[in-house]
């Protein structure tokens, strides 16, 4: 079975890439790096998830698919995903006070 890693899709320049990039590799999480501009499948993979831009960082994770996502939105696919590659000493974060009231009103409490 192959080890799990995360698909990370950028492009030189991208300051968007560099800043995500810098968190997950502080976090010590596996990058599989796939530059978009020396990869044409990688741009496909990109253009694929992206309604046909290539717009990145774009970031796989199992079956979780993220355009920009922030590091927590990553760290919450792991969960899911590959669980086994979460910092030993990870929490997931609080919902916020938006997302706990979008629970209750959508749950009818």
């Amino acid at each position: 079975m192959p080890t799990p890693s995360i698909d990370y899709y950028w492009r030189p320049g991208c300051p968007f890439c560099s800043r995500l990039e810098s968190k997950l590799t502080k976090l010590q999480l596996p990058l599989a790096k796939h530059n978009i501009w020396d990869d044409p499948a990688a741009a496909e993979m990109v253009r694929s998830i992206a309604n046909g831009n290539e717009t990145v960082p774009t970031v796989v994770v199992g079956s979780h698919r993220m355009v920009n996502p922030s590091a927590d939105q990553v760290l919450l696919a792991l969960q899911t995903e590959a669980p086994e590659l979460l910092p030993e000493d990870w929490t997931p974060p609080e919902p916020g006070r938006v997302s706990s009231f979008m629970t209750k009103v959508l749950r009818g409490g």
